[in-house]
């Protein structure tokens, strides 16, 4: 069986625009093979999804979910192709799920095109003085690094899924995009906590 590196995963992410632990499990599944594992993602309507993130989504719901007796609410708008899918039992718990997950994960942001660059040069200093005296290829791994964790931490399409934390929101959407068989994006949202939690 052949090594499944991050770099036949990126290829085949690449190829498919499925999500990453979906690529993982098929190239798993299929030993390797590049090719094989691109016939899994199709079978298993994975594949579709990716081609599906370009159609426009004008359809969709605002929900809203307030928790610990009051003290953090939720609201956010995730939009779909159609109003038959907006209505759709399947549609609407997903939707609520994001809330759950936004109630407790506590995103500051959507993506990481969000996340202002000042800030990301801030972390970027603060992590290349806590490894000074180290060649320069290792403190650029290692940086990139802390930035991809605060990304992992901070932005909602980037963090580990509460109830499932081998799964990323955003492979949680291309799942359930291959489900539904329409785009759905995650427009924004807005997170309130009593006393600024």
């Amino acid at each position: 069986m052949a090594e499944i590196t991050a770099e036949i995963v990126n290829k085949l992410r690449q190829k498919t625009n499925a999500g990453m632990m979906d690529c993982k499990k098929a190239l798993t599944e299929a030993q390797g093979d590049l090719e094989a594992a691109e016939t899994i993602l199709r079978k298993k309507g994975i594949m579709k999804a990716g081609t599906k993130q370009d159609r426009a989504t004008k359809e969709g719901i605002i929900a809203s979910y307030i928790h610990l007796a009051g003290r953090v609410g939720v609201l956010i708008e995730v939009n779909c192709e159609t109003d038959f899918v907006a209505k759709n039992e399947n549609f609407q718990a997903f939707v609520k799920d994001l809330t759950l997950h936004i109630a407790a994960a506590n995103p500051s942001y959507l993506q990481k095109e969000d996340v202002p660059q000042a800030i990301i040069d801030k972390e970027k200093e603060i992590a290349a003085d806590q490894v000074k005296g180290k060649p320069a290829n290792v403190v650029d791994k290692i940086v990139e690094g802390k930035i991809s964790k605060i990304f992992s931490e901070q932005c909602l399409l980037d963090q580990a899924y509460i109830k499932d934390d081998k799964l990323t929101i955003a492979d949680l959407i291309k799942s359930k995009i291959a489900e539904l068989g329409e785009n759905i994006v995650v427009r924004r949202f807005t997170r309130y906590a009593v006393g600024g939690e």
